[in-house]
């Protein structure tokens, strides 16, 4: 690799997609562009977003690690995309910045050795069966009719975003019109524990999982409330790394995480730390 190269972008979104952070309707992202001496080159992109709300990375933050940091640390002549995570081991954080250099590199890799990327990094099905997130809607009636047109475009599954004032009738709602649509919720880490009497009213629609309800640091909390209902727990903003995820599933924090590469610093993050003792619990992707 000779030279790492950072562009801006600013996407207009189809919709706009309101969560219990706020609503986006023009979304910044950084891609990075990896370019060999050979005039070879791969892309990724830095998932951070515009402010520090999902996470405490943003474009801006990302964009001075790379260039200042990242470029620094990585030789010239890096091997294989698999050192990233160990060259970049010095960075405390900055997750979403390390994983989109990663990608980049992981992307060179593959057009470099004319193979897909899938076939690289170890996937072995063609095809997958994929979700899509609804964000708040306006009405109930809006969010039905949104649903329904999901299904019909053909995903497999459905999400919705969820906060105080608009979480049991949206879900009761949408189990009485699709009582055998796969269904889920993502808090974003919009509840507190005084929640918790509320939220296992959800068990009543069987739910797949009920993603993030509590801060990202309230391990506990999470674990007290995994034991209080039936419908799997799943976390999102709380597992950062290995070491975050083995304290989750040891505390009994969840039954599901949802792994995101920009989220845990790339494709295969490096950590010393062991996992033995958790490899009977399922990681779950989304």
């Amino acid at each position: 690799m000779a030279r790492l190269e950072v562009f801006e972008v600013w996407m207009p979104l189809v919709s706009e997609f309101r969560t219990s952070f706020g609503s986006t309707r023009l979304r910044p992202a950084l891609l990075v562009r990896a370019v060999e001496r050979g005039g070879e080159e791969g892309w990724g992109e830095v998932v951070a977003g515009e402010g520090p709300w999902y996470s405490s990375e943003t474009v801006w933050t990302a964009w001075h690690v790379i260039e200042d940091y990242i470029a620094r640390l990585l030789p010239s002549n890096i091997e294989s995309p698999e050192l990233v995570g160990e060259r970049l081991s010095r960075i405390r954080g900055h997750n979403m910045a390390k994983a989109g250099v990663e990608m980049a590199l992981w992307d060179l890799k593959a057009r470099m050795e004319s193979k897909p990327l899938w076939s690289l990094i170890g996937g072995v099905k063609r095809d997958v069966i994929v979700g899509v997130s609804v964000g708040i809607q306006p009405s109930i009636d809006i969010l039905v009719k949104t649903v329904s047109r999901y299904l019909e475009e053909g995903y497999g599954r459905i999400k919705i975003k969820i906060e105080p004032g608009w979480d049991i009738e949206p879900v009761e709602r949408l189990r009485r019109e699709f009582p055998d649509v796969p269904l889920q919720v993502d808090a974003n880490a919009a509840y507190t524990f005084l929640d918790a009497p509320r939220l296992s009213r959800l068990d009543e629609y069987s739910l797949l999982m009920i993603e993030q309800p509590f801060h990202h640091e309230d391990l506990l909390e999470h674990a007290y409330f995994q034991s209080m209902v039936r419908t799997p727990v799943c976390l999102d903003e709380s597992v950062r790394s290995v070491r975050d995820a083995v304290a989750a599933l040891r505390l009994g924090s969840a039954r599901i995480i949802n792994i995101k590469p920009g989220r845990v610093g790339g494709w295969r993050p490096r950590s010393r730390y062991t996992t033995s003792g958790a490899s009977r619990h399922t990681y779950r992707s989304g």
